[in-house]
């Protein structure tokens, strides 16, 4: 199994920090790669617990492996389109830009959908959505993750791999999502030890 540039985190201004307890998370990452995700893995589990830290460790891992990457974190207003295709791109920071004007953020997940088909032909592609949930409306949320799904059962075009990764602290959306057959909820505090397929 290939091993994955570690990243360093800032856990407070001016504070880096590099994980050195998430081997087997990891190790899941490059599992997800190789194979994809059958369902989207909700990661879930309280503020604080290293979900964001992770899934930012993931896209960094997902890009290195040959992904491209589509990260939404809208609470902190973090975006990145790590594509290999300018014009999506470039589609994408103007949606993020109009977004932040107006403040639409269900707009901005929901045009990942798109720019996801868009990119999709025969490629290797990661959605990772962190706390969407709060920006798009928690009743929403498990539309969302089955959005999330049907794009990884039902694609415009053929891919290679797909990776579809969500976090969400615990509560009404875990419970919104978790009702649901077609929900892969992950517990945070268990990626070190456990699989995740």
């Amino acid at each position: 199994m290939k091993d994955v540039k570690r990243i360093a985190v800032e856990i407070a201004p001016g504070v880096e920090t590099e994980f050195t307890d998430r081997d087997r998370a990891l190790a899941q990452v490059v599992e997800w790669a190789e194979k994809s995700t059958r369902f989207p893995v909700v990661i879930f589990g309280p503020e604080g617990c290293g979900k964001t830290a992770f899934l930012r460790q993931a896209a960094s891992a997902l890009r290195e492996l040959g992904y491209d990457v589509f990260y939404l974190r809208p609470l902190d207003r973090a975006f990145s389109a790590e594509v290999d295709d300018p014009d999506v791109k470039r589609l994408f920071l103007d949606l993020v830009r109009r977004t932040l004007e107006d403040g639409r953020w269900g707009r901005l997940a929901m045009a990942v959908f798109d720019l996801t088909r868009e990119i999709l032909r025969r490629r290797k592609v990661a959605v990772i959505a962190d706390d969407i949930f709060q920006a798009i409306g928690l009743g929403k949320s498990a539309a969302y993750v089955k959005g999330l799904l049907n794009m990884i059962e039902h694609p415009q075009y053929k891919y290679e791999n797909i990776v579809v990764l969500v976090a969400t602290s615990e509560g009404v959306s875990r419970r919104e999502i978790g009702g649901h057959r077609w929900a892969r909820l992950m517990p945070m505090w268990n990626m070190a030890r456990d699989g995740f397929m």
